[in-house]
């Protein structure tokens, strides 16, 4: 299908873009990669009547740690994360997440920013930016504001981004040396979407868990924290009874879709399954 009739603008700076959607608000949309954005507006799923390209202002493609913190601009790519020596170095459990999203085409021209603020809840990164606790960097033409993740998706295709506002940055902590980390999913096989996905960051001391941390997306509406998990698990003796034992509640909390690709019992069974996998390879890793 074609999409509706649009006007296209593409400023050179952040403050003309923040003008602009200051402007149109609920009747523009943010243009970055377009992966997530195109599909819909052929499918007449939003009509938005403006456009706003991003894709040439300077420094939203960039990648930085300072203070232990790594940075990363809306514009940066999956295939960028995956290939970023910051990312492989501080944070291994982003790279894997963005590495078996889609396919090369997708992961070359689809970027972070525009993956989190469309929020498909088959995502693959967002269960890993809810593992590694990351800040969401908001800014309008009024200021800005930072928003934990664990905040940051609110429903279906709907985060806390304002119709005002653009997201300029994610800002994740670098994990404590050691922490060991696993992304593991089951793929839809046509799209490579999350059926289930789990996210684990694992810390251990002398064989119990110190610290974990676990996000999940595919299950619900929108992306989450495992927190029966988390909780089970810390201050546990690791071993492969407690961590099937702490899977068990990988599904609590969440209102489980069901969809033509699966059942709410399937996608329960295997975010269990998942979780267990996991968890078992960030063990492994901290260990």
């Amino acid at each position: 299908m074609i999409p509706p009739k649009f006007s296209y603008y593409a400023p050179d700076s952040l403050q003309d873009a923040l003008a602009l959607i200051s402007e149109h608000q609920e009747d523009g949309k943010i243009l970055s990669g377009g992966h997530s954005l195109i599909p819909i507006l052929k499918l007449r799923l939003s009509e938005p009547e403006v456009l706003i390209d991003i894709g040439r202002i300077d420094g939203l493609d960039q990648i930085s740690e300072s203070n232990g913190v790594v940075e990363i601009g809306p514009r940066v790519t999956h295939s960028e994360l995956v290939h970023s020596d910051v990312i492989s170095g501080r944070l291994p459990l982003l790279a894997a997440a963005a590495s078996v999203i889609g396919d090369p085409q997708v992961r070359n021209v689809g970027t972070v920013g525009g993956n989190l603020a469309h929020a498909d809840p088959a995502s693959d990164l967002p269960a890993a930016m809810v593992c590694l606790n990351a800040t969401i960097e908001l800014q309008s033409a009024g200021g800005s504001r930072s928003v934990a993740i664990d905040d940051f998706f609110v429903d279906l295709l709907t985060t806390e981004v304002q119709p005002d506002e653009i997201l300029t940055g994610i800002k994740i902590p670098v994990p404590d040396a050691g922490a060991g980390w696993s992304y593991a999913k089951l793929p839809n096989p046509a799209s490579h979407y999350a059926i289930v996905g789990i996210a684990a960051l694992i810390s251990v001391d002398g064989g119990t868990c110190t610290s974990a941390s676990v996000g999940v997306t595919g299950l619900g509406a929108a992306p989450g924290r495992a927190s029966g998990v988390e909780s089970a698990l810390v201050g546990s003796e690791l071993s492969d009874d407690a961590i099937a034992a702490a899977a068990q509640d990988a599904a609590s909390g969440f209102d489980v879709l069901e969809d033509i690709h699966a059942s709410t019992e399937y996608r329960e069974h295997a975010a269990r399954v998942y979780a267990r996998r996991a968890i078992a390879e960030a063990w492994s890793r901290a260990a």
